[in-house]
């Protein structure tokens, strides 16, 4: 497995990391823990050694199912990267409540890496409204955070402001070759850089959407490349940028863990042919406009029983092969009480996105899209 020395922070990365929002799960929804634990292990044994997973990951059941698992390993094999909920923060007490859960969920006594999770305008207010910095300040300094970050999905501008008011230790970035235009990930990741913080890259597949892509687009990776997966490319070209200390991926199958294995190992940095290649093929996908949905159901559950990323889901594998058959065939499974007619406007939905998407809006257009076919 790569890895990766980053003396700022101490610690040889695996360049591959395990995100823990993904795992598989059984019919009632529950992590499928036997099968969690087989891919876990897959990944440890070969050489992935940072695992990172969240207060809310899979409705809460990811810290101790990981924390279980973790506990049948030697302390020193892996770093663990678990994060704040600022969201959840209402006063002063809050964030010791939280950490103080954490560490018993996950079975451990300190973090090798904490993050404030989610940062946007808002949770940076939250944020410093109840004192978490200065909380997770003193943590740090007691050896209970061993280094100290946060995930960002706002503005380049926050995010310099961020870096100029608090120390951090490293940061965590949506980075992948659709967003680095996008959503300004390449801006994002330049003020990182110009910092000197080495990077944690989220959804470079950009939840599984960068793993199937187009007919067209992934006849141009095929051609260039009849060997590597669609998903590689990707992967590649997230860890192939300068000073990015590990790329998460949230595997959910085991040929997700060996494809990513093998991507990894050893690692080939995307050449500047590649990228053309890249480019040629990310055109060929932007023109299905699809909506930039990464499927983390943060925006759930909707008030109104909406279930909008199958709803996003839907819309966009019928966009990606063109096929209007295969929206009615799917369509006609989602219940009525979950498309976009239930929509009440709430815009509850609307705050908790992290791509930023006008859900209402979009919901609007898939729904009038849904009732084309019959007027």
């Amino acid at each position: 497995m790569e890895t990766r020395l980053f003396p700022s922070i101490g610690a040889e990365l695996s360049l591959l990391g395990y995100g823990c929002m993904r795992f598989p799960t059984l019919p009632d929804g529950k992590i499928d823990r036997a099968e969690s634990e087989r891919l876990l292990n897959r990944a440890h044994n070969a050489g992935v050694n940072y695992f990172d997973t969240g207060w809310g990951y899979h409705g809460g059941e990811s810290e101790p199912f990981l924390g279980t698992v973790l506990s049948k390993w030697d302390r020193s094999s892996y770093f663990l990267a678990t994060k704040l909920p600022c969201w959840l923060l209402k006063d002063p007490d809050d964030p010791k409540r939280f950490f103080s859960r954490q560490l018993e969920r996950c079975r451990v006594d300190y973090f090798d890496f904490y993050l404030a999770h989610s940062i946007t305008e808002k949770n940076y207010e939250i944020l410093n409204a109840t004192g978490a910095c200065d909380y997770l300040a003193r943590q740090k300094a007691e050896g209970k955070i061993r280094r100290l970050g946060f995930s960002f999905h706002d503005r380049p501008e926050l995010l310099e402001r961020m870096l100029t008011e608090h120390d951090w230790d490293f940061v965590q970035l949506q980075l992948n070759y659709l967003d680095w235009d996008l959503q300004d990930a390449k801006r994002q990741y330049e003020i990182a850089a110009a910092h000197g913080l080495p990077v944690v890259v989220m959804e470079p597949v950009r939840g599984g959407a960068l793993a199937t892509l187009s007919e067209q687009a992934r006849a141009v990776l095929n051609k260039a490349d009849p060997k590597s997966s669609i998903a590689s490319w990707a992967v590649r070209f997230a860890a192939s940028l300068p000073g990015v200390m590990t790329v998460l991926s949230g595997m959910t199958a085991m040929d997700q863990v060996e494809d990513n294995l093998n991507t990894m190992t050893p690692f080939r940095p995307l050449s500047d042919s590649e990228r053309a290649v890249l480019d040629e093929a990310l055109a060929l996908y932007r023109s299905a406009a699809t909506i930039p949905c990464t499927g983390c159901r943060y925006c759930m559950d909707c008030p109104a029983g909406v279930d909008i990323p199958r709803v996003f889901s839907i819309y966009n594998q019928a966009r990606i092969k063109d096929s209007r058959e295969d929206f009615d065939g799917s369509w006609r499974l989602l219940p009525e009480s979950a498309r976009p007619d239930a929509c009440v406007g709430c815009n509850a939905c609307v705050s908790s996105c992290p791509q930023h998407i006008d859900i209402p809006g979009r919901l609007a257009e898939i729904g009038a899209y849904s009732r084309e076919k019959a007027e």
